[in-house]
């Protein structure tokens, strides 16, 4: 393994490419196998950049390793776990974000399951994505499971403060999450908050976004990750639904 492998470099160069970029999240718990591979060759044909597997404590297992693999078997996207804890490691995806819950009042979500996971990390040969994870109101199921003290959405300066202290402690990826399903995403004026104060750090933004609108709203903030899944799973149309959100986002931005 590389420290900036296949997949982070596959994210930059669409950062780079479009000025902001989009994930599907897909939630092995939500939905079948085969369907998962439906839903992710859908997002591949709406121009989504890469798939993200998981979310969900139940999102592990055989289940998991089956989801990874018929997706693998319709689209050859990057396939990026996103694991709730140690149990949502499978060995063939790609990747894995590499998270700290840095606003977690437990040390399970800062560094145990963390610790438990390196070895698996290594011996399944999965590209480690470090990132700086942090819970806005409302937070959802993810801000309860994670025991996290939501950042309030107008203290955007604590979402800085922390993500800064993730960029230092060497973590290349920052995600404000505002909770899965959540009525209303991550601020504007805290995404370009946040944004500034980490620079050339990829910022990931997810939570809330059921529309290219609030797509682009965050990507005009600075997001350069934009995730979706909530919103994918209830639509009756994914490909439609993802290039109408990747319509929004994938605007180069101008040169300084």
């Amino acid at each position: 393994m590389h420290a900036n492998g296949w997949v982070e470099r596959q994210l930059l160069a669409a950062v780079e490419k479009f000025g902001t970029a989009h994930l599907t999240l897909i939630d092995p718990d939500s939905q079948s196998p085969a369907k998962a591979g439906e839903i992710a060759e859908a997002a591949d044909q709406g121009q989504t950049d890469a798939i993200m597997v998981g979310g969900s404590v139940g999102a592990s297992g055989t289940v998991l390793h089956q989801t990874v693999a018929e997706i693998k078997n319709k689209t050859d996207l990057p396939v990026i776990l996103f694991p709730a804890g140690v149990a949502g490691l499978c060995d063939n995806a790609d990747a894995v974000f590499f998270m700290s819950l840095l606003n977690s009042r437990t040390s399970s979500y800062l560094i145990d399951n963390q610790a438990l996971g390196a070895p698996l990390v290594r011996a399944f040969g999965l590209e480690p994505l470090p990132m700086a994870y942090i819970i806005v109101e409302p937070g959802g199921t993810v801000g309860w499971v994670g025991d996290a003290r939501m950042i309030p959405r107008k203290k955007p300066e604590l979402a800085a403060a922390y993500a800064l202290a993730g960029k230092f402690l060497g973590m290349r990826l920052v995600y404000l999450e505002a909770g899965s399903g959540a009525d209303s995403p991550v601020p504007a004026k805290m995404i370009a908050i946040v944004k500034k104060a980490l620079g050339d750090a990829l910022l990931v933004v997810g939570g809330g976004i059921r529309s290219a609108e609030a797509a682009a709203d965050a990507a005009k903030a600075g997001a350069d990750l934009i995730v979706t899944g909530t919103a994918v799973e209830r639509c009756e149309d994914v490909s439609r639904f993802v290039s109408d959100v990747t319509a929004a986002v994938h605007r180069p931005r101008p040169f300084p």
